[in-house]
């Protein structure tokens, strides 16, 4: 069986790069996958690209980041992933310059990334776009030797994916990979629970819903999943019959999906399997 990238062998542990603008953004767009890929033995790695320090109503600046890189290290710890780790760019101030796609590249290149995983560049939030940007910028240059000659290239291109989003122009999302996440929902509705300063806060109060957050843990975390955890679309469900067979699929209750990019090593339908082992075990028919 060939490798599915060209860094990961069959012994070889998986590794995976997710890349959010903000704290919690990871955790929102895949914290199921990576629960699973952690739970399979792989390499996962939370980053986000801002500090988080503009995101609340009533706090920021050094105490909101502090709080939010600990909520943060205990998301990391209940999913059971490697590493979160927060970028110093101001939250709602993040541009596509050299200084950052260095660092992003400097990010895929020391974490050997076999796949990386950001917003695609069409997004209602600029540092979502401009983050998309960046992880774009950096996609190529990864492998060229001259550019930040400081770190060694990748050899070859990782696979770079996009999170789900509802945006429909320029083109809508496609549902080229959609993991079935039923085992570990309440690990990802754990997670997010980690991030108190804003699913029970800032969040709320963008959405004019802060009086409807419950007291209590255990009703917090029953309104988390209602609010924030999607049942499974149909187009999503398309794709779960082609990963894990029709019969399987109707009975997925909730799934992430990733779209291709159109740069980076362009799998196939095998290499995908062995890079998301959990899809292996269920072949469609």
């Amino acid at each position: 069986m060939s490798s599915p990238s060209p860094h990961t062998t069959d012994s070889d542990a998986i590794r995976i790069l997710f890349i959010g603008a903000h704290p919690d953004d990871c955790d929102i767009k895949a914290g199921g996958t990576a629960a699973l890929m952690a739970a399979h033995g792989h390499a996962v790695k939370f980053v986000s690209v801002t500090n988080g320090d503009a995101g609340h109503y009533d706090m920021g600046g050094d105490p909101l980041v502090e709080r939010r890189r600990a909520e943060s290290t205990e998301a990391a710890e209940r999913l059971g992933i490697d590493a979160y780790e927060l970028l110093s760019y101001h939250d709602g101030e993040l541009m596509p310059t050299l200084e950052v796609r260095r660092d992003i590249i400097r990010l895929i290149r020391n974490w050997n990334a076999d796949v990386v995983v950001s917003h695609r560049p069409n997004d209602y939030h600029p540092d979502h776009r401009y983050a998309a940007r960046v992880v774009q910028d950096a996609a190529y240059m990864v492998q060229v030797p001259n550019v930040l000659p400081e770190v060694p290239p990748t050899d070859g291109n990782p696979v770079f994916l996009y999170y789900e989003d509802r945006f429909q122009k320029p083109y809508p999302f496609e549902h080229d990979i959609t993991v079935a996440i039923d085992s570990v929902v309440d690990q990802k509705v754990h997670a997010l629970d980690a991030h108190e300063s804003q699913v029970y806060e800032w969040l709320p109060w963008v959405n004019g819903i802060l009086d409807e957050v419950p007291d209590t843990p255990a009703s917090r975390k029953a309104w988390l999943k209602e609010e924030w955890i999607r049942s499974v679309s149909e187009t999503a469900r398309t794709s779960l019959s082609k990963w894990y067979g029709a019969e399987q699929a109707t009975s997925v209750q909730y799934s992430e999906s990733f779209q291709l990019a159109e740069y980076g090593h362009q799998p196939s339908d095998s290499e995908i399997r062995q890079l998301f082992p959990m899809l292996s075990r269920h072949k469609a028919a």
